[in-house]
């Protein structure tokens, strides 16, 4: 109940400061009203991988309020950990019963100079894959145009870095590749966002480290991003990020840089996408701890609208981490790679029912069986998603 209070409370206080943040906006004031709008956009899925509409052509500014509930049930052949999740657990992570991956509330407000965002969340997603500091934030952030196509931001952020969400909403899977697991969700610090043209969008960052709220030793982890629009069908997006997460008081450093990049094809029936990770990390090969590890990743997924309301889909994915630079503890040896075939209707735009099949394979003995140790397991999930 408590947690409930705080949760309840800390709402108000973020609706507060964005009110107030509207009231200090010169554009409110020229058109003396702000145009609060009681949903979130229709069309959600693969939405990282467009370019943000330009906002200096508002007619006025917009106060946008969404809500979203992603409900599930898992079936999983191997054992749940002690903590109650299944191993790589984010979407869908208990398995065995119904449960909720998130419950959430999002506001928005832009203007041709300002703009903010807060969303918070609650469910499984954030139990099972969130800090403990700061559990309810999904995202917290607040920007300002510098000059002309140029903004700062700063705050908390979601990941821009990886083809699928940790919303199933935005994803054509229900589940959550392994590849993308090993992303990072969430990224606090600042960012520069230049908006070259209505085809090209570059980003330059800081944040406290590779999948942080708050620091753990004195380092920063730079990114660049470019996302590239060739036309209404065909979309690429390439991310860096290098960062040391080696705590302060150990003299071996591990400098890691990380690449990622990711294409969509959207064209009448079809979808596809491909996403594909590198990384290098300073003194993290096994053999030979002086020289730097690497490790690689991807997935091809697509999706076919048989009908309007139906549609069915297929993804394949590879995971190399031999020198557990993303892995660390877990020894996966060579690969995990997985097969994932479902279907989803969507009987409004804003809602969707799927349901899923995936086999994963792991070079190593990792998933527990009772007694025994196997290299595979089998999923089923069944998704339901609403948002508003």
């Amino acid at each position: 109940m408590l947690r409930i209070i705080r949760y309840l409370a800390l709402l108000i206080s973020c609706w507060g400061s964005t009110l107030s943040l509207m009231a200090q906006d010169k554009d409110s004031l020229k058109k003396n009203n702000t145009k609060i709008i009681f949903n979130s956009d229709d069309i959600l899925e693969l939405k990282g991988t467009q370019i943000a509409k330009a906002i200096d052509s508002l007619l006025r500014p917009e106060f946008r309020i969404g809500g979203y509930v992603s409900t599930y049930y898992a079936y999983y052949d191997d054992e749940s950990e002690p903590n109650g999740f299944i191993q790589f657990p984010t979407l869908a992570p208990r398995k065995d019963q119904f449960s909720l991956n998130m419950a959430l509330i999002s506001m928005q407000y832009k203007s041709s100079n300002l703009r903010s965002n807060i969303t918070l969340h609650y469910g499984d997603v954030p139990a099972s894959s969130w800090p403990a500091t700061f559990n309810l934030i999904q995202e917290a952030n607040a920007g300002f145009k510098i000059c002309k196509k140029l903004w700062f931001d700063a705050g908390f952020f979601k990941t821009h870095i990886g083809l699928e969400s940790f919303q199933p909403r935005e994803n054509i899977a229900s589940s959550m590749s392994i590849p993308n697991f090993y992303d990072p969700y969430y990224l606090s610090g600042a960012k520069l966002t230049y908006i070259v043209n209505s085809k090209l969008n570059l980003q330059a960052c800081i944040f406290n480290g590779y999948n942080e709220y708050i620091d753990d030793n004195k380092n920063k982890a730079l990114d660049f991003s470019a996302n590239y629009n060739l036309n209404d069908h065909v979309s690429f997006t390439y991310n860096f990020l290098t960062c040391d997460e080696t705590p302060d008081n150990i003299k071996t450093k591990h400098q890691r840089y990380y690449q990622n990049f990711y294409a969509t094809f959207i064209y009448d029936k079809f979808t596809i996408g491909l996403d594909a990770n590198f990384g290098i990390q300073q003194n993290s090969y096994k053999k030979d701890t002086v020289k730097a590890g690497k490790m690689y990743a991807g997935i091809l997924v697509a999706k076919y609208n048989i009908l309007p309301k139906f549609h069915v889909y297929n993804r394949l994915e590879y995971f190399s981490d031999p020198n557990q630079i993303l892995t660390l503890s877990l020894n996966t040896g060579r690969y995990i790679k997985g097969n994932t075939i479902g279907f989803e209707i969507k009987p409004q735009k804003t809602v969707g029912i799927s349901a899923e099949w995936r086999i994963l394979e792991c070079d190593q003995l990792i998933f527990k069986q009772k007694n025994m140790l196997l290299n595979q397991r089998n999923e089923v999930i069944v998704c339901l998603d609403l948002w508003f």
